[in-house]
């Protein structure tokens, strides 16, 4: 008994200290945690969302008292993952410690209600959309059965806007259908069309976690489209909004977790527009070093790193660290020109259920020269209580859960006006095939960098090494086309839009190319042949249907009178 009256005596002395004065006699009641309760834990604490219960009122919390308090005082709840003092983020979810001490008083001294007139109104979480009703609402063509067991599964599913004119985008809000087995999800855009080519049938989706998307490099990602449990989707600022063009189409890449029965998983999107065009250029830049990962059985401290130099001034926007479960200590900081150091993001223990994206509250200003660093490591021994692996086991870098990745993902914004990326798009390339020569996606990329800047034979040299390395791939010959048709080797240039288009006969740009090198060689007949499959599948292409006027009228007496 007197082992107990100390411990308590100690408990509210504590709580005593962090009241402010006027309230240092009263006991705390939930109109002093609701607040904390309402901000901190109901975003996934409501009833429809990923959490297991609900903390909306105060039966729900003085039910849950105890396992809140003890959750808090570790810290385990609410989740937040990265150290305080490295990195000053936008919306922290952590906990103050004079919050942490009215709760644990709180619940200390019997979790009283106290006036119910004195507590605030929840949260409403009734509205359908968290930013009221979208201007555009998709939904999946289709639904996918996840089983009752089994591993971890990453499904994505196509969007097809529909546009008929581009729309500039500021907020798009996630609904994944089954919030408690979906563990995290990504959207990308496709403006080529690439992804539908993986569908087994329109509406069906396509499995896989690493999900690569065909587009230009000259037009690369610049937005964390991100969503997971509990989470406000992200207004981008004013300059900041990204675009849709007609055909675009868009990909949400899911990673689902059995939950022990079958569930039927079909997500939407809404999304918001602006009148507002985009005139801030960020770029998102991954440092990574997955070939590094090979983590022996039982080791409990691997490391990997990668080091990246800007090459302009730059403000970091956001920061997205990704690991699996092996991870433990994910690092990344800037040594700036002078040799002094600047925090992005330190994570001592890591967990990759509760990844996320990191906004900072300013942006981190980097000037030219400075270095990015990324140091994760990975503990594989049986220690590691994430570890998936009873008894450990060797592994890889890979797409699977019980793969391991280390990735770094930042929001970049070069801190001159006007468009950037280009730039900072070739340091990262070049930065990529000093570690990777092998890589075609990166020579791939390279090539066509070079090609907007109007260098044909580098631009040729890079492609020919992308179709050496992956030669069915129909981007790259019609790329490596371009540069021979850029360097008047027109007959060449010929030959790789077609092998382009055996690789892919639907392949309207190829096409499109593949005419108008027919027709400066004088194979009009062919040209017009090619122009009007074009028009077939696009009926409303305006460089083809330009081209094609100017063929017939320029050479209609060179062309055969069915074209007529």
């Amino acid at each position: 008994m007197k082992t107990f009256f100390s411990i308590r005596v100690h408990l509210c002395l504590s709580a005593a200290l962090v009241f402010p004065l006027a309230r240092a006699a009263e006991r705390p009641t939930f109109a002093d945690i609701a607040p904390i309760v309402y901000e901190k834990c109901a975003p996934c604490h409501h009833p429809g969302d990923a959490a297991p219960f609900s903390l909306l009122t105060y039966q729900d919390v003085k039910k849950r008292a105890a396992q809140v308090a003890a959750a808090t005082r570790s810290g385990y709840m609410p989740p937040w993952l990265p150290e305080k003092g490295f990195g000053d983020f936008a919306d922290e979810r952590r906990l103050t410690d004079k919050q942490i001490a009215i709760i644990a008083a709180w619940v200390d001294d019997g979790a009283p209600e106290g006036p119910t007139g004195a507590i605030p109104p929840p949260p409403d979480y009734g509205a359908e959309w968290q930013l009221g009703k979208p201007d555009l609402v998709l939904e999946a063509g289709g639904s996918f059965q996840l089983p009752a067991s089994g591993p971890d599964v990453y499904w994505n599913f196509i969007f097809p806007p529909g546009l008929t004119a581009r729309r500039w985008v500021r907020a798009i809000e996630i609904r994944p259908g089954q919030p408690r087995v979906v563990h995290h999800a990504n959207l990308l855009v496709d403006r080529a069309g690439s992804a539908r080519l993986q569908e087994s049938a329109p509406g069906k989706g396509f499995p896989g976690m690493d999900l690569v998307i065909t587009r230009s490099p000259s037009d690369p990602d610049g937005n964390f489209l991100f969503w997971k449990p509990g989470n406000t989707p992200h207004v981008e600022p004013d300059g900041f909004a990204w675009r849709i063009d007609p055909g675009n189409e868009l990909v949400l890449n899911m990673h689902l977790q059995p939950s022990g029965k079958p569930q039927q998983v079909r997500p939407s999107l809404g999304l918001y527009f602006t009148d507002q065009p985009q005139t801030k250029f960020p770029l998102l830049v991954q440092l990574e070093d997955d070939e590094a990962l090979d983590i022996p059985a039982g080791v409990r401290d691997f490391a990997i790193s990668d080091d990246f130099k800007l090459p302009l001034d730059a403000d970091v926007l956001a920061v997205y660290p990704h690991a699996h479960y092996l991870g433990k200590l994910l690092e990344a900081w800037a040594t700036l020109p002078d040799g002094s150091k600047k925090w992005l993001v330190r994570i001592p223990n890591w967990d990759q259920n509760w990844q996320a994206v990191y906004y900072y509250r300013e942006p981190v200003f980097l000037p030219k020269d400075s270095v990015i660093h990324m140091r994760y490591h990975y503990d594989n021994s049986a220690a590691n209580a994430r570890n998936p692996n009873h008894p450990p086991r060797r592994v890889r870098a890979g797409n699977q859960a019980t793969d391991e990745m280390g990735h770094l993902w930042l929001q970049i914004l070069p801190h001159d006006p006007g468009d950037r990326r280009r730039e900072l798009q070739e340091a990262l390339i070049r930065h990529r095939l000093e570690k990777s020569p092998n890589d075609p996606v990166a020579h791939m990329n390279l090539g066509a960098i070079l090609l907007s800047r109007l260098d044909p034979q580098a631009a040729v040299t890079e492609l020919r090494a992308a179709a050496r390395l992956e030669p069915k791939r129909p981007e790259v010959r019609n790329m490596l086309g371009l540069g021979l048709a850029q360097l008047h080797r027109n007959a060449d240039a010929i030959a790789q839009f077609e092998l382009a288009l055996k690789a892919r006969p639907d392949y309207a740009s190829a096409r499109f190319n593949l005419a108008t090198a027919q027709a400066k060689l004088g194979r009009i007949d062919e040209a017009v042949e090619n122009l009007r499959r074009v028009l077939a599948v696009n009926p409303d292409d305006p460089y083809a249907k330009r081209r094609l006027s100017e063929l017939i009228s320029n050479h209609s007496n060179q062309l055969p009178a069915n074209t007529h």
